[in-house]
């Protein structure tokens, strides 16, 4: 379970994902060893209070939960996807967003951080460019990165594994299979190497990526 910090030449520092953090969740699934994602920033140098955008991939728990451990960002998240699983109350319309998250991402949005994706392929910071991924949940998304050199996919949950590259297969949770495949096949075309696609859970990343090490992989 991973977060992903992009460090921006202007001075952004934006998350893909926010991980999660309330107990309840630690203690369900025990993950050993867990840092917050608060913590796992810190580890790459940025205090919470520093992030200025967290891009949500999906609602699910391990994804979504996190955001009120960054104060000041601005939250993106897919339309289609916030307006199928929640109101403006926080209300939960349909299920796969925990009722304590729809809270909090309804708060955030009568903050007016919420900043609604219409679609698919919007740059909606420079550099970085959403994607409508795979029917994993109602509307996800998958992000691009510009670097000074390449293009890097953070494929978040559409794709799991490295495995479901290698062997075109889609990931165990989704509601189309053949969407998500068509997710990863264009990932193909947009990584400027195929070791760039970056799966969302996947251990192997810390092995590919050893550096700096500590639980922080730098992608480059």
């Amino acid at each position: 379970m991973m977060v992903w910090l992009l460090k921006g030449s202007d001075g952004r520092k934006v998350l893909v994902d926010a991980g999660f953090h309330r107990d309840d969740f630690v203690q369900r699934w025990h993950p050993n060893p867990f840092a917050t994602p608060a913590e796992a920033v810190a580890r790459a140098g940025v205090r919470p209070e520093e992030i200025t955008d967290v891009i949500i991939s999906h609602v699910h728990w391990d994804h979504l939960d996190g955001i009120d451990l960054f104060p000041k960002a601005r939250v993106w998240i897919q339309r289609e996807e916030f307006d199928y699983y929640l109101d403006s109350a926080g209300t939960v319309k349909n299920r796969a967003i925990d009722p304590g998250d729809a809270k909090v991402l309804a708060q955030i949005a009568r903050e007016g951080r919420v900043m609604l994706v219409d679609g698919d392929a919007k740059e909606i910071i420079p550099g970085i460019t959403v994607y409508t991924g795979g029917k994993h949940t109602f509307a996800s998304q998958f992000a691009t990165v510009h670097t000074a050199s390449s293009t890097v996919v953070i494929a978040s949950d559409n794709m799991y594994l490295y495995e479901n590259l290698a062997r075109h297969v889609p990931i165990a949770q989704t509601l189309d299979s053949a969407s998500n495949l068509r997710a990863q096949t264009r990932m193909v075309t947009l990584a400027s190497d195929p070791r760039l696609i970056v799966p969302g859970h996947d251990p192997d990343v810390f092995v590919r990526f050893p550096s700096p090490g500590n639980g922080v992989a730098r992608i480059q």
